[in-house]
């Protein structure tokens, strides 16, 4: 530690003691310990320096570019459309078809029958004096009666008025003028390349395949008979009247029964599916690649100069007066007599039949047409679009960075000596 920090010590005295040491001026002139430099005189002179510069040139270079053109070709492949087949096949189908019968049924009726019997009855008789006498009664009878009232109604009575308005409308004034416009022309030039196109060979094999199948079944289902209510009226009574002096026959009360009709039975077909294997030919196709030559035409686009004449349409306002007519409603107030009629209705009662009608299943057989669609093979030529590349020159300009010399005059000044 104590020999690091010594040499740093003693070099710092060294330069310290060495007064006598030549020490170099301002730009080289070099001054010695005889010498004492004085700030306020100076010697200018003119010195020649070379410098660098950097100059930027425009130079013009050819580049490529890739262009594609979209070039049409003819192309045969083999298509598969469906054709439509009409087909004819039987349907069993069921119908509901009225069918009218005549039925006849049994009821019970409480009829009055009369039986003569003797017995002995002590009663005191009322020996009938006739006495004519008359009384009023009430009868609802329609009586048509005609009044008349006084109504007020108002009138909107139409007054015209003549009226003037003002309006402008736009005259169109016609200027012909005419304008340049470049037209590109197309010029054709033809062209030979060659296609590679696929050809499709058939191919036979056997594959095995599940069919579906079935048969038709009958089933027979019991449907129960509806439940219908009927009236019936129970048997009345016999009462001895006394105003009549003889029995009057009082009828029971009608009840609601209920009555279920017999059971009628339905058939149908229900379809069973079944499946079974089978083997079948196929064809399948195989493409098979070829090559051939064919020419196009590609387009150039050539421009062209013309010039038409049209036409331009300028409005010029212009204003015009017209009149015109103004309804106005204006409202009257009127009296009129009017006649009316009061009738006091009867009520009537009518009697209808009406039928009822029981839907009975009848079987039929209809002939109805569908179609099938059978794949028909066949060859169609479309159009296919390809690009084709090319190289097309165009001139780009870039400025090149260019680094040269040159002597540039510059002033120095140097302290004199003493």
């Amino acid at each position: 530690m104590r020999a690091k920090f010594g040499v740093p010590a003693l070099a710092a005295l060294a330069l310290a003691l060495l007064q006598t040491a030549a020490l170099a001026g301002y730009c080289g002139a070099a001054r010695y310990n005889c010498c004492v430099p004085c700030c306020h005189q100076r010697h200018c002179h003119t010195v020649m320096k070379t410098v660098r510069c950097v100059r930027y040139e425009r130079q013009k270079v050819t580049r490529y570019r890739t262009v594609y053109d979209r070039v049409c070709e003819d192309r045969v492949i083999n298509v598969t459309r469906c054709v439509p087949e009409t087909k004819t096949r039987e349907i069993c189908y069921t119908v509901c078809k009225p069918v009218w019968e005549t039925k006849t049924r049994t009821y019970t009726v409480c009829k009055p029958v009369w039986e003569t019997k003797q017995r002995e009855v002590c009663y005191t008789v009322c020996k009938p004096v006739w006495e004519t006498k008359q009384r009023t009664y009430t009868v609802c009878k329609p009586v048509w009666e005609t009044k008349q009232r006084e109504v007020c109604y108002t009138v909107c009575k139409p007054v015209w008025e003549t009226k003037q308005r003002t309006y402008t409308v736009c005259k169109p004034v016609w200027e012909t003028k005419q304008r340049t416009y470049t037209v590109c022309k197309p010029v054709w030039e033809t062209k030979q390349r060659e296609v590679t196109y696929y050809v499709r060979k058939p191919v036979k094999y056997t594959k095995t395949v599940q069919v579906r199948g079935g048969h038709w079944e009958k089933h027979v289902t019991e449907i129960p008979g509806p439940v219908v209510c009927r009236r019936v009226r129970k048997p009345g009574c016999w009462t001895w009247n006394p105003c009549r002096c003889k029995c009057v026959y009082h009828p029971g009360p009608v009840c609601i029964v209920k009555h279920q009709c017999p059971p009628r039975k339905c058939c149908k077909r229900v379809w069973v599916p079944e499946c079974h294997e089978k083997q079948i030919c196929c064809t399948k196709y195989v493409c098979e690649p070829r090559t051939r030559t064919c020419c196009y035409k590609v387009c150039h686009m050539v421009p062209e100069t013309k010039t038409c004449c049209y036409k331009v349409c300028r409005m010029v306002p212009e204003t015009k007066t017209c009149c015109y007519k103004v309804c106005r409603m204006v409202p009257e107030k009127r009296t009129k007599t009017c006649c009316y009629k009061v009738c006091h209705m009867v009520p009537e009662t009518k009697t209808c039949c009406y039928k009822v009608c029981h839907m009975v299943p009848e079987k039929r057989t209809k002939t109805c047409c569908y179609k099938v669609y059978k794949r028909v093979c066949e060859q169609k030529t479309i159009k296919c679009y390809k690009c084709v590349a090319r190289k097309v020159p165009y001139t780009v300009t870039r400025c090149v960075r260019r680094v040269y010399c040159k002597q540039v005059p510059v002033c120095v000044c140097c302290p004199c000596c003493r």
